[in-house]
This record gives structure tokens, sequence and C-alpha cells, in this order.
């Protein structure tokens, strides 16, 4: 079973501007991923595996790192 563990958000509503990524664990294989979606719920998602949290962690940073157009923000999950 794949749990979400944490949530980005680029902090624009809308299909067009919204984007988001998840880090995601499956507690069954213990693989890490992580998850980049444009457009909100009905965006692509584009996922990609690693086997350990602090790698995850860097491509998360890689997604979300400053921009004068985005305004990056760790959302609550629950």
């Amino acid at each position: 079973m794949e749990r979400r563990r944490r949530h980005w958000w680029n902090g624009k509503w809308g299909r067009i501007a919204r984007r988001d990524v998840f880090l995601s664990l499956d507690d069954e294989t213990g693989l890490w991923w992580v998850e980049a979606r444009e457009g909100g719920s009905e965006g692509t998602p584009i996922r990609r595996k690693f086997d350990c949290e602090p790698d995850a962690v860097r491509h998360v940073g890689l997604l979300t790192r400053d921009s004068t157009i985005d305004n990056w923000r760790e959302m609550p999950t629950g």
C-alpha cells in the first residue's frame, strides 16, 4: 500500500497554472515515490521511484526550487 507522506503546492489555482509534488512511501516494497503533477487532480502525473527518502527529498527540492513565478509551500497531509 502506498501512503502519501508529504505534499508541496506552487500556490496557484486553475488547471493551467497549478502544480503539485507528492512524496509517497510504498509500505510493501519500501520504495519512495515522487509524483509531479501539472493541472491539479485532472493533470497528468509524472512519477519517479527512489530507494531511500533522502534521494527522493533531494529530487523534490529540484522540482520545487525557488522561482520568481511559483511560491512553493509544503501542505499538510492527513
